[in-house]
């Protein structure tokens, strides 16, 4: 795994020995701003932000120890829903995403992805004792009514919708905490988020009230990289060299495993298998 990192390095270096002039002024610019601001969900414990506007969670951290070593100090975020991210990236009201915002090869097309940073399945929270027997999205489709919550324009209302779930049962939730009390209160017969999401919510107030339905059956196994404009790819690869040498020096697991993340998941695929893996 060493090896494969810094062969990953090695290639990247040449790269960046040339970088277009747009890309450089990018660099550059946020050097001299001595801040980069990135767009993020609030889902703990990918994303966080506290009340004094402090921002955290495994994805800001990371992007911030990266920026750091690009020489950029400052690390400032918008909340934006999933599904408007890269439309703010590719309008410059953001310069990058870091949160969570799973590879797809669509979205792959759209943006330019680091390497992995986070993996994570998904999973789904149901009724106390599971009454109606939920282990899939395909479970919800064949269920006469029964409705899923999800996050607009995020994963989980996309494989709920490929499942045959019909559009007017997949309710777009705008934060975790509304999806436990629209289930608790019987608006939702399910509603789903990533595993990790998911057990932050659980400890916050869900515990005794539903329970957690973990893997969900038949999805996928996703990891998020931060995305950039892809007129900015090769603010990417630099971004990419200083997160391998993260990744090399153990920094980064001390980063993401208090989170509840596995950094080796992170460096046993590549940006490239994530992208072109199968939906």
């Amino acid at each position: 795994m060493k090896a494969s990192i810094l062969a990953a390095f090695a290639i990247a270096v040449p790269v960046l020995a040339a970088p277009t002039l747009a890309a450089a002024d990018k660099l550059d610019d946020l050097k001299s701003a001595g801040k980069v601001t990135i767009a993020i969900g609030n889902e703990p414990p990918f994303t966080a932000i506290a009340p004094d506007g402090a921002v955290s969670g495994a994805a800001p951290d990371v992007a911030r120890a990266v920026f750091q070593k690009l020489g950029v100090d400052s690390l400032g975020a918008q909340v934006i829903e999933y599904g408007a991210m890269i439309p703010s990236l590719q309008a410059g009201r953001v310069d990058a995403i870091a949160a969570g915002l799973f590879m797809k090869p669509e979205r792959c097309a759209a943006v330019a992805y680091s390497e992995p940073v986070l993996c994570d399945a998904e999973a789904m929270l149901v009724a106390k004792g599971n009454p109606k027997g939920f282990k899939s999205y395909a479970d919800i489709a064949a269920a006469d009514g029964a409705r899923i919550g999800a996050p607009g324009g995020g994963t989980e209302e996309k494989l709920a919708l490929e499942a045959g779930v019909p559009r007017d049962r997949v309710i777009v939730v705008p934060d975790p905490q509304s999806g436990l009390k629209m289930l608790q209160d019987g608006r939702l017969d399910a509603y789903s988020l990533p595993v990790l999401s998911m057990s932050d919510l659980m400890k916050k107030g869900g515990e005794g009230s539903v329970d957690l339905i973990a893997p969900v059956e038949g999805a996928p196994v996703s990891c998020d990289g931060v995305a950039f404009n892809r007129n900015d790819a090769a603010l990417r690869d630099a971004f990419d060299v200083e997160l391998a040498k993260l990744k090399e020096s153990g920094e980064f697991a001390k980063i993401v495993e208090p989170y509840g993340f596995s950094a080796q998941a992170a460096l046993s695929t590549t940006r490239d298998k994530q992208c072109a893996a199968p939906q």
